[in-house]
């Protein structure tokens, strides 16, 4: 079950992480609705600002729906929210518990993602019994109050040839270097702003979708 999950994250996919301060007035139900109705598989809910309570209510919500659509759920740092909820996963950075402690503490079938900025970062990650690596920011972005300055594409080549488990491309990706980040061996590709920021998500990740089809396919010839 965890396994076929997981091939979600290895093949060219979009993984969409909420972002209510971003989304045009629309709440993480309302985005998370049209991301699941365009298609999209695999869901982050990330919120930093509301109360437990909040939060537990909207990612019950979001559980709901990810069942409905056969689409993943991941939780990003609350171990316990995503327990309650009986999340498919969740996604934990560099300061947050170690990934032994993730993993007692959710159980083998829990999908355990961590955030790496460098290479060491990442073999760490994959050494300790990650399950993904969210690899970035690649580019330049904003969507954090603290961001990481940019690690570059380069990474993603070398990540592609050394690490076994499956990579998330992340930070700073947009429609317009998109297909950048597929010709330097991403495969599956977080986004933030370019979708939640969007005023017609459907047609966003419509478009998006279809870059990565191209790849998906192999009928690329740039």
């Amino acid at each position: 079950m965890k396994s076929k999950k997981l091939d979600l994250l290895k093949n060219y996919n979009l993984y969409c992480i909420t972002a209510e301060n971003l989304s045009l007035g629309r709440n993480n139900i309302e985005v998370v609705k049209e991301m699941l109705s365009s298609g999209v598989k695999i869901i982050q809910y990330r919120e930093k600002k509301k109360t437990l309570k909040e939060k537990y209510k909207e990612a019950l919500i979001l559980r709901e729906l990810t069942l409905q659509y056969n689409a993943i759920l991941i939780v990003n740092d609350h171990l316990d929210l995503a327990k309650i909820v009986e999340a498919d996963g969740v996604h934990i950075g560099q300061d947050d518990y170690p990934i032994e402690v993730a993993k007692k503490f959710l159980g083998e079938e829990f999908i355990i993602g961590v955030t790496a900025h460098n290479k060491e970062q990442a073999k760490k990650a994959e050494k300790e019994g990650a399950d993904y690596i969210g690899l970035g920011p690649i580019f330049e972005s904003f969507t954090k109050e603290k961001p990481h300055p940019p690690i570059g594409i380069e990474i993603l080549k070398w990540a592609d040839i050394n690490i076994k488990i499956p990579v998330v491309a992340i930070g700073g990706i947009k429609e317009n270097n998109l297909k950048q980040v597929l010709e330097n061996g991403g495969k599956c590709i977080a986004m933030v702003s370019e979708i939640v920021s969007s005023s017609n998500i459907k047609e966003k990740i419509k478009n998006l979708m279809k870059i990565m089809e191209v790849y998906k396919n192999g009928t690329n010839n740039s």
